[in-house]
């Protein structure tokens, strides 16, 4: 691409009689020397390295692609289906175009794949991917529970709400269990993410681009926001979701922990308006990093089957040093943020990056 693949123009050999006796006779360069030495003038095809594995939308040296890969996103993926259904037109979007409540662990996995697939896939494997979340959002439309007029469910406003809550649920959960990242590297987690928010629709230039721009938008955000019906009910359904009898002990044994914690996480003003309490902040972190380090102890080797091998293929392409780990960026936090403050606070109070309360 660019390449000149013109043919090499070579002199044309003198045929005007015998050397000149009084100067050094020289053999006739032979064709090795012919190419390494091109006649003036001539042009050359240039040769070009060929390209190396697609890192893909962020690529091993993102904090997003190092982030993605611990095992609390689970938890704060929940907290983000909690949060997000706190905006009552977002809400009954998912409401009336989906059978949560029957699908709601599919629903929990699809959401997983898209940002494994966003986050480690190719580039092409991620554009295809938000192309086919643009179309199927493109046909649907719900019924405004405030006016009843409908709408459609990929108004940017609504698009925007469920970008930010996601990204705020997923750095919120992160740094508060135990990942050290710096202010600088949650901007830069924050700003990587505007890719994202281009594959559904958005347009990159209106979403929140560092934490105080995220803090703010919550602020702006929240008359809107109420626990109606809808908010409700996924509140139930995340508490105790219906599942086979045989697996009820499971359920109480393991989800309800972590929903309850994921609940837990979620800023003061989210409890209230579901009405319901929380453990105190400073209970909820301790409980969150111990969480963590237990969830890490699991084998990487299992834990990245989910979401389904995007993790382990994504090494496969680009060799062993893509391994994410959020670890890692302790390396570089000297040189975003300084010595010093490569630990935020004890996860209690955020509100250097956003407002809990």
């Amino acid at each position: 691409m660019g390449t000149d693949r013109g043919t090499p123009s070579h002199g044309t050999p003198s045929t005007g009689g015998a050397p000149d006796s009084a100067g050094p006779t020289h053999p006739a360069p032979g064709p090795e020397a012919a190419a390494a030495c091109p006649a003036p003038g001539a042009r050359t095809t240039a040769t070009r390295p060929a390209p190396g594995p697609d890192p893909g939308l962020y690529g091993p040296d993102s904090v997003t692609w190092q982030c993605h890969g611990d095992p609390v996103m689970w938890i704060a993926g929940v907290r983000a289906l909690y949060l997000q259904a706190l905006h009552p037109r977002a809400v009954r979007g998912v409401m009336e175009n989906s059978d949560f409540r029957a699908d709601a662990w599919g629903r929990l996995l699809r959401t997983a794949d898209f940002v494994g697939t966003l986050t480690y896939g190719t580039t092409d494997a991620a554009e295809r991917a938000g192309a086919r979340v643009r179309a199927i959002h493109r046909r649907l439309s719900a019924t405004d529970p405030r006016t009843g007029l409908r709408f459609p469910v990929d108004d940017p406003e609504l698009l925007l709400w469920v970008h930010c809550a996601q990204i705020d649920s997923f750095l919120h959960v992160l740094r508060r269990s135990g990942v050290p990242l710096t202010p600088a590297q949650a901007d830069r987690y924050v700003d990587e993410n505007r890719a994202n928010a281009r594959l559904v629709g958005l347009d990159p230039a209106a979403v929140p681009a560092g934490t105080a721009a995220l803090a703010a938008y919550f602020d702006a955000v929240r008359p809107v926001l109420a626990a109606g019906a809808d908010a409700h009910a996924v509140d139930d359904f995340l508490r105790s979701p219906p599942i086979h009898p045989l697996l009820v002990p499971g359920r109480n044994l393991l989800w309800r922990p972590l929903a309850g914690l994921a609940y837990a996480s979620l800023p003061g003003w989210a409890h209230r308006l579901y009405g319901r309490p929380a453990p105190a902040p400073r209970s909820t972190t301790r409980r969150l990093r111990l969480t963590g380090h237990a969830l890490r102890s699991i084998p990487a080797g299992l834990r990245w089957q989910l979401p389904p091998g995007h993790i382990v293929r994504a090494m496969r392409r680009l060799g062993p040093g893509s391994r994410p780990s959020p670890y890692t960026l302790r390396t570089s936090a000297a040189i975003l943020d300084g010595p010093g403050r490569a630990w935020h606070n004890d996860g209690g109070d955020f509100k250097t990056w956003r407002s809990p309360d």
